[in-house]
């Protein structure tokens, strides 16, 4: 597999996944240089929204696809945002609205914990039967005021514990260390050097 489609529009996650994969060798291209349009995630699990969206790419480009499905799971909010992550506070999509109804979602409230939970889904085509699906988790604190300029999504309010300091304070090397999709994207190189 030299070439691998990432079924997603967003800049953030093209970026990340080029530099956590570029040490396969493989070519991560955008859905958007094949003109494929999102694909609908009417599911509520991660898991089955990352399956959609991955078929739907390999469907339309004919090559193999990955995708990603990931989002924050509050505690005390009963793990919302979830797979609504980044339409939580409605359309159009908004990283500083996402983030300002997430604050006031937990005005007064004690408990802060989070994670930040990706599942990545590779087909090697439509109706591959046998798909690698990985899962990693990020576990964290939500903190009461955004801090950092890195990243993208809710980065700034999440609380990195054992550094102490936002997930948008850390540099990209940082990150894909120890972020949730760093942990799915090595889970995943290792099935495919298995393979």
């Amino acid at each position: 597999m030299k070439q691998l489609v990432l079924a997603s529009n967003n800049a953030g996650k093209l970026r990340e996944f080029a530099q956590l994969l570029a040490p396969l060798g493989i070519e991560l291209l955008p859905q958007s240089a094949f003109g494929v349009e999102e694909a609908a995630e009417p599911h509520v699990t991660f898991v089955e929204n990352a399956l959609a969206k991955a078929r739907h790419c390999a469907r339309t480009t004919g090559l193999p696809a990955l995708a990603d499905d990931s989002g924050l799971c509050v505690a005390a909010l009963g793990g919302a945002p979830g797979v609504y992550s980044a339409r939580y506070a409605g359309e159009p999509k908004s990283d500083a609205r996402n983030n300002a109804k997430l604050l006031a979602d937990l005005a007064g409230l004690a408990d802060r914990r989070a994670h930040y939970v990706a599942v990545l889904a590779l087909v090697r085509h439509p109706d591959d039967p046998q798909p690698i699906v990985v899962e990693g988790e990020w576990h964290g604190e939500i903190l009461a005021a955004p801090r950092g300029a890195n990243g993208f999504g809710y980065d700034p309010l999440f609380l990195v514990p054992e550094r102490g300091c936002s997930s948008a304070e850390l540099d990209a090397a940082e990150k894909n260390a120890r972020s949730h999709r760093g942990i799915a994207v090595r889970r995943l190189i290792e099935r495919l050097r298995a393979q």
